[in-house]
């Protein structure tokens, strides 16, 4: 397909708390379950049309996508891939520390107990060719760390681009192939 569309799961505690979630699976608001709700009524205003959401299994995104699916009517599917990053040592540690901000400069670095750059851009680069040679327009559901490997697959970015690149909780994001 020549495009998809990219959303962040909603609010969590640990977002409100400033910190870093990761592969901790963490549960969202009632803020970020009325952001997901949101969304889903955005999706239908704008006219997006997808054939299917693609959700990380990690609660926070597959309750957003859950939401998002009942107000859109479209059908809903987990996809491992999408599971946020393992960040190892930082998790649960401030989300803007200066040396988690360095840290995530350090491709091959696997934070102690968690899974580098490099295994993350495997496995999110991999999807997103199956996407792209697929016949079905998605919609991911996933994290800010996917946010990151995802902008880094359409262009070139700097060490330090690609450590400060997100996206707020719930922003719908298209991106095209061609």
């Amino acid at each position: 397909m020549d495009h998809f569309y990219f959303i962040r799961h909603g609010e969590t505690v640990w977002n409100v708390e400033n910190k870093i979630c990761g592969a901790t699976d963490i549960e969202l608001t009632a803020k970020g379950h009325e952001q997901a709700i949101e969304t889903g009524k955005k999706i239908l205003s704008e006219g997006i049309k997808a054939d299917k959401i693609l959700s990380s299994p990690l609660v926070r995104a597959s309750e957003t996508a859950r939401h998002i699916s009942e107000i859109t009517g479209i059908p809903m599917e987990i996809e491992p891939r999408l599971k946020e990053q393992n960040f190892g040592i930082w998790e649960s540690t401030p989300r803007d520390g200066a040396e988690f901000h360095e840290a995530k400069k350090d491709m091959a670095s696997r934070f102690g107990t968690g899974e580098s750059m490099l295994q993350l851009a495997q496995r999110i680069y991999n999807l997103l060719d199956d996407i792209r040679s697929g016949d079905e327009v998605v919609i991911l559901v996933a994290h800010n760390g996917i946010t990151r490997m995802v902008e880094s697959y359409f262009r070139e970015m700097d060490n330090e681009e690609f450590s400060s690149c997100g996206i707020k909780n719930c922003e719908i994001k298209r991106y095209d192939f061609t």
